[in-house]
C-alpha cells in the first residue's frame, strides 16, 4: 500500500486558491494615517528623512483630510507643531492651539472621519521632553504628577475641539486614569482613550523627531519610556492602563516588538494598536529607492505580519498607499 503523502502545496498552486485559504486579511479599515500640522509654515514642507511625508500648514488640513476620506481610510492621528514653545507646554492645551484648530477644520470638512489626537507635551516644551522637568546640578528629572496635570488639560481641550479619541503617548504613570476621570467629569464620557501602553525607548524614532520638531535638548527619555529588554514589564504597563480605563492599547515600535504585540493581544483581549514608526518607514523607503527591495511587496508583508501578530489597528505612514494596494 502506497504511503499517503501530505501535500500542503495543493492549496498554493494558484492565486485564487491562495486567496481562498488566506488566514490574515488587510483592509483600509486597519490603518491610521499620522498627520503633522505646523503653525510655523505657509506651505507643505517635506520631511527629508521620511520621503513622501510632509508637515501641513493649518489652512491645508481640511484638504488633506478630504484626501484621506477619498482614499477610503477612516482615521487619522494628529501631531502639532506650535509657533512658540515654553516650559509649561502652553500650546498643548490652548483652546485655539494648532491641534485643536486642526480637529475643528477636519470635522467641518469630513465629519465622519475619526480624529485621534496625540496627547503629549514634547512638541510644545522648549526642552523637548514629554513632561515638566527639574534640573538638579548636572541631573534632570521629569516630574510625573505635574506632567499628568498638563496632559489632562491637553486631553480635555482636544475633546472639546471634537476629537473622537485621545492618545496619551508620554508614558507618565497614572495618566490614563487621570484623563478618564477628567473626561467623564467634563461631559466627554464618549471620548475614547487609545493609550500608548507599551512605548519603548527606541532608536527608531529619529525621523519622527524631525517631523514633529521634538528632539530633547538634553538627556534622553529612558527614565519614562520603556527599556527594550523588558517584556514582563510591558505587560504590567498595559495592565495598569487597562485598569485605569484605556479603550485601546498600543505597542510602539512595531517590528522589534512583535512578541510584545502578540502577548498583549492574547492576554488582554482588548482592541490593540501598533505604531509602525518613522525609522521603520525610513529604512524601507531607503532600500526601495536603491532598488534593493520592492516597496509595495515589502510593506504588505510587514503589515500582514503586524496584523497576524495581533494588531487590530496599525498606525502607518503608508496608510493611503495601503488603502489602494489592499483593494487590488
Amino acid at each position: 500500500m502506497r504511503k499517503l503523502v501530505r501535500r500542503p502545496r495543493r492549496l498554493r498552486r494558484s492565486p485564487s486558491l491562495r486567496n481562498l485559504v488566506r488566514e490574515t486579511h488587510l483592509t483600509s479599515h486597519d490603518f491610521i494615517l499620522p498627520l503633522f500640522v505646523s503653525e510655523k509654515i505657509r506651505e507643505r514642507r517635506p520631511i527629508a528623512s521620511m520621503p513622501g511625508v510632509v508637515q501641513l500648514p493649518p489652512h491645508e488640513v481640511a484638504a488633506a483630510a478630504a484626501q484621506v476620506c477619498a482614499a477610503g481610510l477612516e482615521a487619522v492621528i494628529l501631531f502639532g507643531i506650535p509657533n512658540d514653545k515654553d516650559e509649561q507646554a502652553s500650546g498643548a492645551h490652548a483652546e485655539k492651539g494648532v491641534v485643536q484648530e486642526a480637529v475643528r477644520a477636519i470635522k467641518k470638512e469630513c465629519p465622519d472621519l475619526l480624529v485621534i489626537t496625540d496627547v503629549c507635551l514634547c512638541e510644545y516644551m522648549s526642552h523637548g521632553h514629554c513632561g515638566v522637568t527639574r534640573i538638579d546640578g548636572e541631573h534632570f528629572h521629569v516630574l510625573n504628577d505635574e506632567s499628568v496635570e498638563l496632559l489632562v488639560k491637553t486631553a480635555i481641550s482636544h475633546a472639546a475641539a471634537g476629537a473622537d479619541i485621545v492618545a496619551p503617548s508620554d508614558m507618565m504613570d497614572g495618566r490614563v486614569g487621570a484623563i478618564r476621570e477628567a473626561l467623564d467629569a467634563t461631559g466627554f464620557e464618549q471620548t475614547a482613550i487609545m493609550s500608548y501602553a507599551a512605548k519603548f525607548a527606541s532608536a527608531f524614532y529619529g525621523p519622527f523627531r524631525e517631523a514633529a520638531e521634538s528632539p530633547p535638548q538634553f538627556g534622553d527619555r529612558r527614565t519614562y519610556q520603556m527599556d527594550p529588554a523588558n517584556a514582563n514589564e510591558a505587560l504590567r504597563e498595559v495592565a495598569l492602563d487597562v485598569e485605569e480605563g484605556a479603550d485601546i492599547v498600543m505597542v510602539k515600535p512595531a517590528l522589534p516588538y512583535l512578541d510584545i504585540l502578540w502577548r498583549v493581544r492574547e492576554r488582554f483581549d482588548l482592541t490593540t494598536a501598533v505604531y509602525h514608526v518613522s525609522g521603520e518607514y525610513a529604512m524601507v523607503k531607503a532600500a526601495a529607492e536603491r532598488g534593493w527591495l520592492d516597496e509595495e511587496q515589502a510593506v504588505l508583508e510587514i503589515m500582514t505580519g503586524l496584523k497576524r501578530a495581533g494588531a487590530d489597528l496599525i498606525v502607518t505612514y503608508w496608510a493611503k498607499e495601503l488603502a489602494e494596494w489592499t483593494r487590488r
